[in-house]
């Protein structure tokens, strides 16, 4: 994965409930597990923004309930340092589902910001995004 050009702090943790930002199907999504994550022996991995994460949809479409999917963080509550020196945070925590590992999303369209770091990792998400910031 291409490296992030902003010191990113630890935002999300495996477990917990997101709202899904695109129009796929799915509403509330729960975290399952970090890919590429790197963390210390011993020590429960976190997400942060664009990180690739594996989740379960909770509440959504009947037929997507339970099944599990990739995505891309998008927003984070947590505030994190852009290397400018501006510190950015947004209103909720969302993420995109992806329907391959190559980075192509699922929906047709984000609804909501898309953080510019995400831009710079996922361009295919950022390009259905209503705008970036």
């Amino acid at each position: 994965m291409k490296a992030l050009t902003a010191k990113a702090t630890r935002g999300l943790n495996i477990g917990s409930k997101v709202l899904a930002s695109d129009n796929s199907g799915a509403r509330i999504v729960k975290i399952v597990s970090i890919k590429g994550g790197k963390s210390t022996k011993g020590r429960q991995n976190f997400a942060k923004i664009s990180d690739w994460v594996k989740v379960s949809v909770r509440e959504g479409k009947p037929d997507m309930k339970g099944q599990v999917f990739d995505a891309v963080i998008i927003r984070v509550k947590k505030p994190y340092r852009r290397l400018t020196g501006e510190r950015v945070c947004f209103e909720d925590n969302a993420v995109a589902l992806l329907k391959d590992e190559k980075g192509n999303p699922k929906g047709t369209q984000i609804k909501g910001p898309v953080a510019r770091e995400v831009q710079e990792r996922w361009s295919q998400v950022a390009k259905i995004a209503q705008y970036v910031l």
